[in-house]
C-alpha cells in the first residue's frame, strides 16, 4: 500500500509525489513504445517489399523482356514498311528500351546504404562547430570512461559513428549524435534528480522526431513502385504475381500475332515491305504501293566483300559480345549526331545490327542523305550462320547477343 496522496506509475516502481512529473514519465514511456512499434512495422514492410521485388524480377523479368523485344520488332517492321521518320523514331525508342542498360542510380536507390556503391573519398576540413561537438562527445562518451565491458563496447560503437561523421565534416550528423547521446536512457538522471524533468522533455522531443522520420520512411516505401504493387494484394502476393504473369503472357501473344501478321507473305510469297536484293536494278516488290517504305539496298551476309566497310549500329553490350573486326561502331541512337564519323560518301557502307531491323532504318536514312549504304539482311545472326569471322571484346570468345 502507499501513503495517502502518493501514486505509483504503472511504468516505474518509483513512487511519485509530483503528478506533473509522473505524467511526463508515463508520456515518455508511451512514446517510446509507439516508436519501437513503428520501427518494427517499417522494417517489416521494407523486408516484405524487398522479398516481393526479388520474386517479381525473377518471375516476371523474362516476360517483360520478351514483351519489350516483341514491341521493338513490331515497331521496326512498321518503320521498315512505311519509311516514315516518325515510325523510325518510335522504332529506335522501342529498341533502346530493349538494349539500354538499366539506370544505376535507380537500381541503387532502393538498396540499403551498406550495399550501394560507396562515394569516392572527399577531402574535408571539419568546421569549428563540428570540432566543438566532436570534442564534447569524445569527453562524454569515450569508452575509457567506463570499466564495464558491455558499456565499453556500447561506447566504442557509438564513438565509431562519431568518428565517421567527423571525418566527413558532417556537422548535422554530429548534432544528431549529440542529441542521441544526451537523450539515451543510459544517460538519464536518477528519478529523484532535479534535472530529471528537463531530461524527460528532451527525450520526448527526440522520440517525436524519430517517429516523424519513421512515418516519412513508411510513406516512401508504400509509394514506391513495388510498394504500390504489393498494396494491391497484401494478403496474397503470390496470387498477384500469377495474375500479372498471365496478363504479360496474353500481351506477348497479341504482339506475336501482330508481328506474324506484318511479316506474313502475300499471295505470291513476297513479304510486304521487305527490302529487295541489291542487284543494281530498280526492281520493286509487286506488293509495294506509295504508302510502303522506299526500297533500300540489301544483301545477304555471305555476299558482303571481305574488304567491305562495315557499320555496326548495335548497342555497346552487343558489340562487346561479338562483332566484325575493323567495323565502325555507332549505336543507332547516335548515328545522326555522329554522321561526320562515317567514311567518305562515295564508298559503299554495309550496315549491320542483330537481325536487320535497326540497320534497315539506318540504311533508309543514309540513302535519303545521298550515301551508298546497304543493309545486311539477317544481321549478325546471319553473319555468324554464314561462318563469317567475329571477335569478342578483350579477346573473349565471340557470340551474338
Amino acid at each position: 500500500m502507499t501513503d495517502e496522496g502518493e501514486q505509483v506509475s504503472a511504468e516505474s516502481p518509483v513512487q511519485w509525489t509530483d503528478p506533473e512529473l509522473q505524467r511526463l514519465e508515463e508520456l515518455v514511456a508511451a512514446t517510446e513504445l509507439a516508436w519501437l512499434t513503428l520501427e518494427v512495422d517499417v522494417e517489416t514492410l521494407r523486408v516484405e517489399i524487398d522479398n516481393f521485388a526479388l520474386i517479381h524480377h525473377q518471375l516476371l523479368g523474362p516476360l517483360y523482356a520478351r514483351l519489350d523485344e516483341l514491341d521493338a520488332l513490331v515497331a521496326e517492321t512498321i518503320a521498315a514498311r512505311s519509311g516514315s521518320p516518325e515510325d523510325i523514331r518510335r522504332a529506335a525508342e522501342a529498341r533502346d528500351r530493349v538494349d539500354s542498360l538499366p539506370d544505376l542510380d535507380a537500381l541503387l536507390a532502393d538498396l540499403p546504404p551498406e550495399v550501394a556503391e560507396p562515394e569516392p573519398p572527399r577531402r574535408v576540413r571539419p568546421g569549428r562547430e563540428a570540432q566543438r561537438i566532436y570534442r564534447d562527445l569524445a569527453r562524454r562518451a569515450h569508452p575509457d570512461l567506463s570499466t564495464d565491458p558491455a558499456e565499453q563496447q556500447r561506447r566504442s560503437a557509438f564513438i565509431a559513428r562519431v568518428n565517421e561523421a567527423y571525418a566527413l565534416g558532417d556537422t548535422g550528423a554530429l548534432e544528431a549524435l549529440a542529441e542521441e547521446w544526451s537523450t539515451a536512457p543510459e544517460a538519464a538522471p536518477a528519478p529523484d534528480a532535479p534535472d530529471r524533468s528537463a531530461w524527460l522533455a528532451q527525450r520526448l522531443d527526440w522520440l517525436k522526431t524519430k517517429i516523424g522520420q519513421l512515418a516519412a520512411e513508411q510513406v516512401r516505401l508504400e509509394r514506391s513502385a513495388m510498394g504500390e504493387l504489393l498494396r494491391l494484394a497484401p494478403q496474397d502476393p503470390d496470387g498477384l504475381l500469377t495474375e500479372l504473369a498471365e496478363q504479360l503472357l496474353a500481351k506477348a501473344a497479341e504482339r506475336q500475332a501482330e508481328l506474324d501478321r506484318l511479316l506474313a507473305p502475300g499471295p505470291d510469297g513476297a513479304v510486304p515491305g521487305r527490302a529487295v536484293p541489291d542487284n543494281g536494278g530498280d526492281r520493286r516488290d509487286p506488293q509495294e504501293n506509295p504508302t510502303m517504305f522506299a526500297q533500300i539496298p540489301t544483301t545477304d551476309a555471305a555476299s558482303v566483300p571481305a574488304d567491305a566497310l562495315l557499320l555496326d549500329v548495335r548497342e555497346q553490350d552487343e558489340w562487346d559480345a561479338g562483332h566484325v573486326d575493323g567495323a565502325l561502331h555507332i549505336p543507332i541512337g547516335q548515328v545522326i549526331a555522329r554522321i561526320g564519323e562515317l567514311p567518305e560518301p562515295d564508298r559503299r557502307l554495309y550496315v549491320l545490327c542483330r537481325v536487320g531491323g535497326r540497320s534497315a532504318q539506318v540504311v533508309q536514312y543514309l540513302v535519303a542523305q545521298g550515301r551508298d549504304a546497304v543493309n545486311v539482311d539477317g544481321g549478325m545472326y546471319a553473319w555468324e550462320a554464314a561462318g563469317r569471322l567475329m571477335v569478342g571484346a578483350d579477346g573473349r570468345e565471340p557470340f551474338v547477343l
